[in-house]
């Protein structure tokens, strides 16, 4: 009997929203950036997928699909809220939660048979205790790994129920799509394509030393995955991945100057959240997004783990500064920090090198904003900066993802 479980909420954001307002049941509700903006969808309703909107689609082009449809700003806290009390349902019935994002989480309830009956009985119990405390639905995938039980709860959305046998992962995974893999995107796809690899089942047959020759490392994780080799187990300590924040510009951006600006007001923003979290860390992406709605992202790591706003712009700056953008327009940008290492907060005043003097620059102005207020004290550089658009998204779990292939992980998927 299997003993993992994938708990994914059903359409999250769009059904708080409605349990908070019953007369938004039955219309289509997009959660996101409002119409007349230039944001994106963070989530929607079933009812507002019957007409073709998304996820991450622009906010423009969802009110053309649906002008009649209610279009709301994120909530985060009340998210968050109802997150906590679905997380603590987890916690009755398993300490071993692994919280992928707000709305979902993997369980390992091996440990549980004895008090609480089977895995199937246990996947039962706990939708039905979400039901009644929350009134929110969620759907359940149980399986002998993260990727299938990961697969198993997406595939009778909404409601949904699946169960995968140990004895049944081949038969399961033959016949579905292979951008169901994690870390199938677009540019693998296209790629995968060309070779005539349509399904799971395919890249199964397909010679595995010669997948790897072509795709490489990667190759090697996409072809162990097909096989329903998956030995991660639920890690209950996982902590936040990355802490990042991106920003929409009001209008499509040539002036690389206002760019760079936005870029340090990103990182000031950035390294005050890894000093509240006594965090530093090793590796920087910088998220980009034209005119055209072509989004790559950007990594570097370093030799050194950074948190000072100094430190974080610097280094954006010259991954920035490397990509050629052909004339095009700057629509979006971001900065994220991840690799991290948790650290001991030291005195402000306490004797430092001078490769730790920024760090230490940064902690005091953090302090006197916190004590202050965040107008207080910023960058002569930062004065009178306009940011006129949709504000800084703060993102902790971003994706972390290279290059512009599109990463289907669900270990760093965030809604927000």
């Amino acid at each position: 009997m299997p003993d993992i479980l994938h708990i994914d909420m059903d359409c999250f954001f769009a059904a708080v929203e409605v349990k908070d307002n019953p007369d938004l049941a039955g219309k289509p509700v997009i959660v996101g950036a409002l119409p007349g903006s230039r944001g994106v969808v963070s989530a929607c309703n079933y009812e507002a997928r019957e007409y073709g909107i998304h996820s991450a689609m622009p906010i423009s082009r969802a009110f053309k699909k649906c002008p009649d449809g209610v279009y709301l700003p994120p909530n985060g806290k009340r998210y968050v809220e109802e997150s906590d009390i679905i997380k603590g349902v987890f916690l009755d019935f398993t300490p071993l939660v692994e919280p992928i994002s707000l709305d979902e989480a993997f369980l390992d309830v091996s440990g549980s048979h004895r008090m609480y009956g089977t895995s199937i009985e246990i996947g039962h119990a706990i939708k039905k205790r979400i039901l009644d405390v929350t009134g929110l639905v969620a759907s359940v995938g149980i399986a002998p790994s993260k990727f299938v039980a990961k697969i198993a709860s997406d595939l009778e959305k909404p409601d949904g129920f699946v169960i995968v046998q140990d004895n049944e992962v081949d038969d399961f995974l033959e016949p579905l799509d292979v951008r169901k893999i994690w870390g199938v995107g677009k540019q693998t796809n296209k790629s995968l394509d060309k070779l005539g690899i349509h399904t799971i089942g395919d890249v199964r047959r397909y010679p595995e030393d010669e997948f790897v020759r072509i795709f490489g490392k990667h190759g090697q994780h996409l072809h162990s995955l097909a096989q329903g080799i998956d030995d991660r187990s639920v890690n209950p300590e996982t902590e936040r991945k990355q802490i990042g924040a991106e920003h929409t510009f009001g209008e499509d951006q040539s002036d690389m100057a206002e760019v760079e600006r936005i870029f340090l007001a990103l990182a000031d923003k950035i390294s005050s959240r890894m000093i509240k979290k006594g965090r530093r860390g090793k590796r920087i992406t910088i998220k980009l997004r034209d005119e055209t709605f072509k989004t790559v992202t950007r990594c570097r790591t370093l030799d050194r783990r950074i948190m000072s706003t100094d430190d974080i712009y610097t280094h954006a700056l010259e991954i920035f500064r490397k990509e050629k953008l052909a004339g095009k327009k700057v629509r979006l940008v971001g900065i994220s920090i991840s690799a991290f290492e948790e650290e001991e907060q030291t005195s402000l005043f306490a004797a430092v090198e001078d490769d730790q003097q920024p760090e230490k620059i940064a902690q005091l102005v953090d302090n006197i904003r916190g004590k202050f207020g965040k107008a207080s004290i910023t960058r002569a550089s930062l004065i009178g900066l306009k940011r006129k658009g949709r504000p800084e998204r703060e993102d902790d779990d971003i994706n972390d993802k290279c290059d512009d292939d599109e990463s289907n992980d669900a270990y760093d998927r965030s809604e927000f």
